[in-house]
């Protein structure tokens, strides 16, 4: 093997190093803004079922 195509395979090798670094920073970014932005929304009132427990329609 000559030398350039060792520098060549190791540039790539490199490339995808720092590629998937900055993916997955990317990614943990993304879910801590995903995160804070679910804890900021208001706390949503628990409202009762329209039909449960309210009726019973039984058709003979």
């Amino acid at each position: 093997m000559d030398i350039n195509s060792i520098m060549a395979s190791q540039l790539r090798s490199l490339q995808s190093t720092v590629q998937i670094s900055m993916l997955n920073k990317s990614l943990s970014r993304g879910t801590s803004a995903a995160i804070e932005m679910l804890n900021s929304l208001p706390e949503q009132p628990t409202v009762a079922h329209p039909h449960k427990g309210i009726s019973v329609d039984v058709k003979a």
